[in-house]
């Protein structure tokens, strides 16, 4: 009996622990294999995100169960909701989980508290109490948390540094702040912004569309403003009120910039992945700004250091590029941006265009009889890095470089002596710029800046003339150093003081060489220029009047010469909706761009870069004000200027004549009086404005003939009027650019040419061109790949109608001893489109 009990004791043992050890060794599977069990199992059909269920794994549900304990198996057991819309289909979704996190917020440099700051994630938002602290409420241990505080840096800290700790503490670094403020937002499109001293803020990081763009062009996007056009459609020639090219400052990240465009002009060569934002000053410009007597244009790249990865490519029908953004440590951060034409892969209709429009009437197509140019190719590119390091909280250093370059290159044939000839022309044109720049908050009221520069320009042409067995070499090259000291008081919260030194080393070369007869000329100037600046900016309490006064002091050591030179900008803003603004300067430059002969580099980029001298190239000095009034209002804005301006100091070779005195030589200047309208309309989705500008622009020079007449870009008229609309991920925006035509010289009609062989011209520029119009259009629309992946597709259409405008015209004598008149025509019809991806 004994013995019996015993056997069927072990016998229940053996199996208790045989089922045990199974049930133990049953691993966890992943739940996208146990669905697909149960849906054989019970023929029904699961439908989920991957990424809700990728990670989870769990022990797969009893097999008596039935469907409905299965599910609930599957519930109990993981972070997933079920839901059942009938018996075959099931709904998975991630069930959030909601996390309480608490901190406090203390001042990094005083023994303080922060209350009332703003604490922000996704879905929810909270202040800091009396104490400095704050709970929130957070579903997604992912996300990053925000906190903004008046007066201190914004700050980014991930979520998953607060898990699992008591309330932390945070400290906020102060930021000295200077007080100009944005006054009118969207001014055109989102992301088009007007600030309290006059000047207009672009800012990439949340930017809407414009017609023709299909990505954020930074010098095309500029000429939509009010007073802003290239009258030859380029992005190397903008006109800022009248002005020429030369005359604008342009900066990147403080770096003065000599080369702006590629295709030799048709492109901005600065990636807008990189910068951050785009400053326009037209007049009343800061003390800080020396050179630019029409404008400056300031580029900038953020100051913030990225905690996450962040990436992108992307490819239209000129070139490809990619942009970096990763953090090395809590520290620091590393930007990077490349972009290469594809030309040496696919020649698209959009690089037909923009090649037929870059080098009409060079001589990369014009030929002479018995020769031919052939093998033409054409590429570029640009790369451009951005280091920070966060030293303490109250340190920054930043480390900036940026390479852009053109290159062309083709042959010219001939049938010499029975003997095919080939020659090799080529172009190159590069600019290389870096700076170091050391930024210190040295408490809640003082700053100071150091930034060190250098940029080089070089652009230099081979040009083989096989018909004469000769070589003309010529290069233009600018080499300048640069040292810029700023400090920032803030007195109280109404008043600032900024002041600084700046001081400059520019060196420009010039080199012609001939092999045959041998000539070789090289000239080289060099101007050292030591500069003081301050200026105060006073806030009233009530927030309405802003008035910024300050002066700049040059000396420029070649000529012995001090220049002074007083700004102000004056803002007030009463009932609410109107502003008045004042603005005034006087400004001086010492570079300057001529032109000495059309057929000089090749005839694509004819213009070379020099330094006034105390014989034939002045000081060129302006002044400028202007007074403005808008009402801003339910949605509409309506703004206007009015502006004076003169600038001193230029000289005949720099305004490009093509008549009578092309080959003149003298000294005088221009003025100009103007104004400039603007109304924009916005709605939830749509948005319109219409732009127009009235200048009349006449020169006065000292020993012409003809001393007053109007200027070569006295545009006298010229209107944008555009719309564009936005719904959810879909961007659209159409709209017409006309403008009046531009001055132009006619040979005197049946007395042409003289009887030394010269054309006979009418007074300069005493007639016009036709009209210039131009309708564009583009449309983008974004879209998510995965969870940290999107894209962004895009099509634009540049002159929709294929309309012929002549945009610059010149006269010659032919073959047959008959003028013959040179027309240079816009693009024409242009397509482009963009895929882009985002990490």
């Amino acid at each position: 009996m004994i013995k019996t009990t015993i056997t069927v004791f072990f016998t229940f043992l053996f199996f208790i622990v045989q089922q045990t050890f199974a049930q133990s060794e049953q691993e966890p599977l992943p739940l996208k294999i146990i669905l697909t069990q149960i849906e054989e199992k019970f023929d029904c059909s699961f439908t989920y995100i991957d990424e809700d269920i990728e990670e989870v794994r769990l022990l797969g549900p009893s097999d008596d169960l039935d469907l409905k304990g299965t599910i609930k198996h599957l519930q109990d057991n993981t972070s997933i909701d079920f839901t059942i819309l009938n018996n075959k289909n099931i709904v998975l979704s991630a069930r959030l989980r909601e996390i309480e996190i608490c901190g406090i917020l203390q001042s990094l440099t005083e023994d303080k508290t922060l209350s009332n700051a703003t604490i922000r994630v996704k879905n929810n938002t909270t202040i800091s109490d009396e104490t400095g602290k704050f709970v929130l409420t957070v579903r997604d241990i992912d996300e990053w948390i925000k906190i903004n505080f008046i007066g201190y840096k914004a700050l980014r800290l991930p979520i998953k540094d607060f898990i699992d700790q008591p309330c932390k503490t945070i400290l906020l670094t102060p930021e000295v702040q200077y007080l100009n403020e944005v006054i009118l937002n969207d001014f055109l499109v989102k992301g088009i912004n007007k600030k309290s001293d006059g000047s207009i803020i672009i800012d990439y990081n949340d930017f809407g569309i414009l017609p023709g763009l299909i990505e954020p062009d930074l010098l095309q996007t500029i000429q939509a403003l009010p007073g802003v056009l290239s009258v030859e459609e380029t992005v190397s020639d903008i006109n800022v009120r009248g002005g020429t090219n030369d005359q604008n400052l342009i900066l990147w990240d403080g770096i003065k910039m000599y080369q702006s465009g590629h295709f030799f002009g048709l492109i901005s060569a600065f990636n807008p992945y990189l910068t951050k934002n785009v400053q326009l000053i037209k007049n009343g410009s800061s003390a800080a700004y020396g050179d630019g007597v029409s404008s400056v244009i300031a580029m900038n790249t953020a100051n913030e250091i990225n905690k996450e990865f962040d990436a992108s490519i992307g490819i239209n029908m000129i070139s490809l590029d990619g942009y970096l953004d990763a953090p090395l440590g809590k520290k620091s951060s590393l930007q990077v941006s490349s972009r290469k034409s594809i030309s040496e892969v696919l020649e698209t209709p959009t690089y037909n265009q923009f090649f037929d429009k870059a080098f009409q009437d060079s001589e990369v197509t014009n030929t002479i009889e018995d020769v031919s140019n052939t093998d033409q190719e054409f590429s570029f590119y640009d790369t451009s890095l951005r280091w920070l390091y966060q030293l303490t909280p109250k340190d920054l250093l930043k480390v900036n470089a940026i390479l852009m370059r053109n290159d062309l290159v083709f042959e010219e044939n001939a049938l010499i002596n029975q003997v095919n000839v080939s020659r090799e022309s080529s172009a190159k044109q590069n600019n290389f710029a870096g700076s170091i720049s050391y930024q210190r908050n040295w408490n809640s009221f003082f700053r100071s800046e150091i930034l060190i520069y250098g940029t080089n320009y070089n652009l230099e042409t081979i040009n083989s003339d096989i018909i004469n067995d000769q070589r003309l070499l010529q290069e233009n090259e600018v080499l300048e150093t640069g040292v810029k000291v700023n400090t920032l008081l803030k007195l109280n919260n109404f008043f600032n003081l900024k002041s600084g030194y700046q001081f400059n080393e520019t060196g420009i070369s010039n080199l012609r060489d001939v092999n045959n007869p041998t000539f070789r000329d090289f000239t080289k100037e060099v101007i050292r220029t030591n500069s003081i600046f301050s200026e105060a900016e006073f806030k009233s309490q009530s927030n309405n009047t802003h008035v910024n006064l300050g002066f700049r002091l040059n000396h420029f050591n070649k000529f012995y010469t001090y220049l002074f030179e007083p700004r102000i900008s004056i803002n007030h803003r009463f009932n609410n909706h109107f502003t008045i603004e004042a603005l005034g300067e006087l400004k001086s430059q010492v570079t300057s761009q001529i032109i000495e002969s059309q057929n000089d580099f090749l005839g694509i980029e004819n213009r070379k870069w020099v330094l006034s001298n105390e014989n034939d190239i002045p000081i060129i000095e302006s002044q400028q004000i202007s007074f403005g009034i808008s009402y801003n209002h339910n949605n509409w804005l309506v703004s206007t200027d009015t502006y004076y301006k003169n600038v001193d100091g230029i000289i005949t070779q720099s305004q490009g004549f093509q008549n009578q005195l092309e080959f003149e030589r003298d000294h005088g200047s221009y003025t100009i009086k103007g104004i400039d309208f603007l109304i924009n309309k916005r709605f939830k989705s749509f948005g319109a404005w219409l732009s127009y500008s009235y200048a009349e622009n006449n020169y006065t020079f000292n020993n012409l003939s003809e001393r007053d007449f109007p200027n070569n870009i006295d545009i006298r008229h010229n209107l944008n009027l555009a719309f564009s609309y936005s719904k959810n991920n879909f961007k659209f925006s159409t709209g017409i650019n006309w403008h009046s035509g531009k001055p132009t010289t006619r040979p005197i009609a049946g007395n042409e040419i003289s009887d030394n062989l010269t054309i006979n011209y009418l007074p300069p520029n005493s007639d016009t061109l036709e009209d210039y119009f131009r309708w564009d259009a583009s449309a983008t629309y974004d879209f998510k790949f995965a969870n940290k992946t999107s894209g962004m597709a895009g099509i634009s259409l540049w002159n929709v109608l294929g309309q012929k405008n002549t945009v610059n015209n010149y006269y010659r004598i032919d073959s047959n001893i008959t003028t013959e008149e040179v027309k240079q025509l816009g693009l024409g019809f242009t397509p482009n489109i963009v895929f882009r991806i985002n990490f």
